[in-house]
């Protein structure tokens, strides 16, 4: 079993790819993170990133969730950008190797999960890319069953817009018997990009994969866009959510994607909103942040569940 299913509270980290941009002005191609582990200076910039994470989890007597820096490593992004699938299985392989070395050195004071990250095929904020199930499962295998052939823990897909990708992941997951979570991503109605309710989306991806994802989270929203929605899900919905990566902003996707400048918003406010939404979502055990988010952000939600 997953050690964050146990109820113990475990950390993952922020916005990895606002903060590399917008923190220290290091220039992503196409947002995609995984390009910095091929070289050593990128891999200290990565390893810099997430080591102050650890610590943090160390400090608050947490657990770690070390999600890969892969959400654009599968084929159409890798492509995007130069990658043949032998350099991007590569790429894939060593994220994991550093999770590995970060896993050894943080011993026996932190349990660190290592979760493959996986994004959508499409844009992340978008739903113009609708993906059927079997196509999802077709896409998205190539790169789960890579990191099937590493140390990882799980999968986990992020930003998903619609349940049929979702659902294509669930399965090809299922294929390679590794546990997968699924965050789905809501717009400022606390409805996912197509329209469907959080309640629809996650029950959609229940139904089609007989309850075999091992938890859902929602990420890359502000609490506020889904506080009110939270209030109405049912028992068999709230249980299942088990994870939340929020944005430091309340602004919408679109404006976001718009912005030249990083809202970072107010990391107090929103650990206060994590801790508002625990009566709602009782069975949240992984806390992080999403766009706009870094260590600030995650260290406040830490103090505010703990002290709440």
């Amino acid at each position: 079993m997953l050690p964050q299913l146990s109820g113990d509270v475990f950390l993952t980290d922020g916005g990895l790819e606002t903060d590399l941009i917008f923190n220290h002005g290091i220039e992503l191609r196409e947002f995609a993170s995984f390009d910095l582990l091929k070289d050593e200076q990128g891999m200290a910039a990565l390893r810099s990133y997430y080591e102050p994470y650890v610590e943090l989890a160390r400090e608050r007597v947490m657990g770690f969730i070390y999600e890969t820096p892969t959400w654009r490593a599968s084929p159409r992004w890798g492509k995007a950008i130069g990658y043949s699938l032998s350099e991007l299985a590569v790429a894939n392989r060593t994220a994991v190797a550093l999770g590995e070395e970060l896993r050894a050195e943080a011993g026996d004071d932190v349990r660190v999960v290592i979760s493959g990250n996986i994004g959508p095929e499409g844009d992340g904020y978008s739903p113009e890319t609708i993906m059927s199930a079997s196509d999802a499962q077709d896409y998205h295998s190539w790169q789960i069953e890579v990191f099937a052939g590493t140390q990882v823990d799980m999968v986990n897909a992020m930003t998903m817009t619609h349940p049929d990708e979702a659902i294509g992941v669930v399965r090809a997951a299922g294929e390679v018997n590794l546990p997968v979570s699924i965050a789905f991503t809501v717009e400022i109605d606390g409805r996912l990009p197509n329209g469907l309710s959080l309640a629809e989306a996650v029950s959609e991806v229940e139904q089609a994969t007989n309850g075999s994802a091992a938890y859902f989270m929602v990420n890359c929203a502000h609490p506020t866009h889904f506080d009110s929605v939270a209030r109405d899900l049912s028992a068999s919905v709230s249980d299942r959510i088990r994870g939340l990566r929020a944005n430091a902003s309340t602004r919408s996707h679109a404006e976001l994607d718009e912005a030249a400048e990083l809202d970072d918003g107010d990391p107090e406010d929103l650990a206060k909103r994590y801790v508002s939404l625990r009566d709602d979502l009782p069975m949240l055990t992984v806390l992080g942040g999403c766009c706009g988010t870094d260590l600030r952000h995650v260290r406040a939600i830490s103090d505010a569940w703990v002290a709440a």
